[in-house]
């Protein structure tokens, strides 16, 4: 039984910066647009929800790449400008981990109450939620 080695990384030169920039302002809206959703999480559906479950735990994955990149940079013979950049990333590393752990949390707490989910109950159940106040109309 052959042993796979890890796929290999290409990393990336430091002209490629942009590219990791923006990952904090993208999750947290991401995040905003779920939280706006918690009241009636009926208003998603499966498969959105599994897509964003998929997506960011792909990023979460990645996040540790995107820290070894930085690090790599860093390490380089940067300009003034680039150095201030690559630190101020780095410091968004930690932040970037900690939001997309939030957007997988709440999105598996909507996946309970996606409209698939509702329609899967029974008249019985939905009705007791709202009196118990779980459900809003």
């Amino acid at each position: 039984m052959s042993k796979q080695s890890p796929p290999k990384v290409n990393w990336q030169p430091i002209s490629a910066l942009p590219l990791i920039d923006g990952l904090l302002e993208e999750a947290e809206q991401q995040y905003e647009n779920l939280q706006s959703c918690r009241p009636q999480p009926h208003v998603l559906d499966d498969y959105t929800v599994g897509r964003v479950i998929k997506v960011y735990t792909e990023q979460a994955d990645d996040v540790g790449l995107y820290a070894e990149q930085i690090s790599r940079w860093s390490g380089l013979n940067l300009t003034p400008s680039q150095r201030q950049e690559v630190a101020r990333l780095s410091a968004q590393i930690p932040k970037i981990r900690e939001r997309i752990s939030a957007i997988l949390a709440l999105a598996a707490e909507l996946k309970g109450g996606t409209i698939e989910a509702v329609l899967r109950k029974s008249d019985l159940e939905v009705g007791l939620e709202f009196l118990l106040g779980k459900r809003r109309p």
